[in-house]
């Protein structure tokens, strides 16, 4: 039968309406990239694209795949970077660097790797929306053979179940024999077309201008812009506007503006140049992956607010800092000359996109940065004009030193002398400003000294999710009153930025990777020091034993400063439980920048839900309310929930809603890098749920109409063992083997298009779970 079907398939595609006309050839833009970008993107994106085969450009694809792993945590020395348009600028340059063809042959269409993994993958038909077998590993932790065309037999042979789409619903015969005959036809590629409207091009002008201006002054600027927007995919609008045409990388370039942009390969962007540069925008070509895709807005308005941030004063640079070692490990000695208020204003003006960075960054899975963290808590800012560094010159000359960062030597003889040294500094840091705001604040820090986003900035809140190797960052106080929340010093974010972006190298050595992960232990530690000072004094000792309990208080006494017990909070307390008031007063005192209030996670009526969406959205909000903030001793399904849940909800007319269900997993300590499982308190995990597309990774998915809801809440609620669980995944999951499993997986992009569209692009399927 499927023998059948592909026969008249291709008699359609060769003959044209007439029944004589032979159709076009199949164009790579035009008919192959759509394919691609639905069937296989889900996977082959970012640094942890499996075999380093990266389709989100025309690039990528010939580019290929590599048998070398970027991620290995035991490598003893770090490897060549292997960036796509960054490392090599040619096919023969990545040959060079081990990287194989994916479609070309010596053997013609049959013998490319791409056409021996598409057809093994068409021989199968996984049964609808049934489990997958055991026997098929999925997730990160699979263990990518990566075989050449020569070794594909082999692993047909011991794999036969697993060709691509990897052990999900595959092609459709249309789409396999659409890419078939590309391939027959020798697989030509074509550039993306790519035209500049004059406004873009005007605005890349002016911002190029600034950045290449070669005073001292701008020189300094345009260097600490330059590491602070590498990551950023810029755009020319508003944050909140309809999607761009163009995003933007800014990078460092060989050659002036005006001429074809020739970039600069450094391993980090600290790193010194080997020649002139010039800093260019360069459009970001292919299609987006949202794991990624970390924008940052440039308007006419931005542009005034940066110069007048940064050069309305009277500040001059005698001498401009290099790239040593130092000045690499220690950006408040580099940049020392650079107004510190300019600097911190221009970070929490865009406070979301850094704390983006610090997970959805260089690491693209980032258990490095995320199993130092909670499952879900809420960052807030110290205003500037209660920042001694800010304000105070003798106080921020006096630990400007103390705050360089390690793991820039990778050497494993190094390393143990580095932590000690970097570590030791840390706390004789926080000792110093200990004593230094007591002095300042006698009667201790109040509600003023939080920044209030001058009225108006969102940025102001922020809620993190945690789902084990990744993480979630949202303007907004999202979900039940957390656990733990962070007030974040200038100091604290410029040194989580430097640590875990600009000085991260994904390609390092396991010294350099354990370093970064115990320095960040550390400044999350400084985060909830500075939260505890708000609380009562007597009450700070009970607080942080409550976060390190178990093995976690060892680390109190060898590893972290003593906390200020005796100075005071000019914060009013009436409750014994001051974690859960503070952050209650926090949602009323700054309810005006919140931008997600959340009456689904905290409400206080009998109907929850959100006041400024249609009637039917409102249904289905009170509804999957009930599931809410909902412990596992109470809700037994938690425990089979996977850590991050879309629901999709549809009414009678075809509109959708799309909710994010998070389980977050509660932890006696989360101050050690190994034995995480040791760690989870499973009786204390909860739920929190809102709408939106709030997660990179899916882990699983449930469709649902309106009217099954009710059933579905109450279903849910009765869930009391995995035979139950696995009968509700039945009744409603969408499983990688569900017919129409890439109509609903899109749904979610398609959600993000019309609710979000700066931020719509492709989510990662690789931990996609088989329920």
């Amino acid at each position: 039968m499927r023998l059948a079907k592909q026969w008249i398939t291709l008699t359609l595609i060769f003959m044209g309406t007439s029944g004589l006309v032979m159709a076009a050839p199949p164009s790579y833009q035009k008919d192959i990239r759509p394919i691609l970008d639905q069937k296989c993107l889900a996977c082959h994106g970012c640094y942890d694209a499996p075999c380093q085969l990266k389709l989100e450009s025309v690039d990528g694809l010939d580019r290929g795949a590599s048998k070398i792993p970027v991620y290995n945590g035991g490598r003893e020395e770090s490897i060549p970077p292997t960036r796509l348009g960054t490392d090599a600028q040619s096919t023969a340059q990545w040959r060079e660097k081990g990287f194989y063809s994916v479609i070309n042959s010596a053997y013609g269409m049959r013998g490319s790797l791409l056409f021996k993994m598409l057809s093994l993958g068409h021989e199968y038909d996984f049964p609808a929306n049934q489990k997958l077998p055991n026997k098929i590993q999925l997730g990160v932790k699979r263990e990518n053979t990566c075989p050449n065309p020569e070794e594909f037999d082999d692993y047909a042979d011991n794999h036969p179940m697993e060709g691509m789409p990897l052990a999900v619903t595959g092609l459709t015969d249309q789409e396999f024999n659409t890419l078939k005959q590309w391939m027959q036809n020798g697989a030509p590629l074509e550039e993306e077309p790519l035209t500049l409207s004059a406004d873009e091009q005007q605005q890349i002008q002016q911002w190029e201008n600034l950045l290449n201006r070669r005073d001292n002054r701008h020189a300094l600027v345009a260097r600490w812009l330059y590491e602070h927007l590498y990551l950023a995919h810029l755009y020319f609008g508003e944050e909140e506007g309809p999607r761009p045409a163009h995003f933007f990388t800014l990078e460092r370039s060989s050659t002036p503006p005006g001429q074809p942009l020739v970039p600069v390969a450094t391993v980090r962007p600290n790193d010194e140049p080997a020649h002139p540069f010039w800093y260019r925008l360069r459009p970001v070509s292919g299609t987006l992956v949202h794991k990624t895709h970390i924008t940052f807005a440039l308007n006419p308005q931005k542009l005034a607010r940066t110069r007048q941030q940064f050069f309305s004063g009277q500040w001059q640079v005698n001498t401009l800092p290099g790239y040593a070692y130092e000045n690499r490990a220690n950006p408040f000695i580099t940049f020392e000359a650079i107004p510190a208020e300019a600097r911190y204003q221009f970070m929490l003006d865009n406070a979301e996109y850094f704390v983006r960075t610090f997970i959805r960054g260089p690491v693209c899975r980032g258990q490095i940065a995320t199993d130092v963290i909670r499952d879900q808590f809420w960052t807030v800012f110290q205003d500037p004009q209660h920042d001694l560094f800010i304000t105070d010159a003798r106080y921020r000359n006096q630990v400007s030193p103390l705050l360089g960062l390690p793991g820039q030597d990778e050497s494993l003889l190094e390393a143990g002398a580095a932590w000690f040294r970097y570590s030791g500094d840390r706390n004789d840091y926080l000792r110093i400003r200990q004593q230094a705001y007591a002095k300042a604040e006698p009667a201790g820090p109040g509600w003023d000294s939080i920044w209030a986003g001058e009225g108006h900035n969102r940025n102001a809140l922020l809620t993190i999710l945690r789902n084990h190797d990744n993480a979630s960052v949202r303007k907004g106080l999202l979900g039940d009153y957390p656990l733990t929340t962070w007030v974040m010093d200038y100091p604290l974010f410029e040194r989580t930025y430097y640590q875990l972006v600009v000085n991260f190298n994904v390609f390092g050595a396991v010294s350099h990777q354990a370093q970064t992960r115990l320095y960040f232990d550390l400044i999350r530690n400084g985060a909830e020091q500075n939260f505890l000072r708000y609380l009562p004094r007597e009450l700070r000792e009970p607080v942080i034993h409550h976060w390190y309990q178990d093995g976690g208080k060892v680390r109190l006494k060898i590893s972290y400063a003593s906390i200020d017990t005796e100075h005071p909070t000019a914060i009013p307390f009436k409750t014994s439980t001051p974690v859960n008031e503070f952050n209650a007063n926090l949602v009323k005192r700054f309810a005006e920048i919140n931008a997600r209030p959340d009456p689904l996670n905290r409400c206080d009526s009998e109907r929850c839900a959100r006041n400024d969406v249609a009637a039917w959205r409102q249904q289905a909000d009170s509804n999957l309310s009930k599931l809410a903030s909902r412990r596992l001793g109470n809700l037994p399904a938690i425990r089979f929930l996977p850590e991050v849940t879309m629901l999709r909800v549809e009414n009678e007319a075809g509109e959708q809603e799309i909710y994010t269900l998070f389980r977050n997993r509660a932890h006696s300590n989360v101050a050690f890098m190994f034995n995480e499982d040791g760690r989870f308190q499973p009786e204390l995990d909860t739920l929190t749920l809102y709408p939106g597309v709030l997660a990179s990774y899916p882990n699983f998915m449930f469709n649902l109409t309106l009217p099954e809801l009710a059933t579905f809440v109450a279903r849910v609620e009765g869930v009391e063992d995995e035979e139950g669980f696995t009968q509700l995944v039945n009744d409603y999951g969408i499983r990688r083997t569900h017919p129409h499993f890439w109509d609903y997986f899109h749904a979610l992009t398609r959600y993000m298009e019309q609710h979000e569209p700066s931020q719509a692009a492709v989510l990662d399927m690789n931990r996609y779970q088989n329920l």
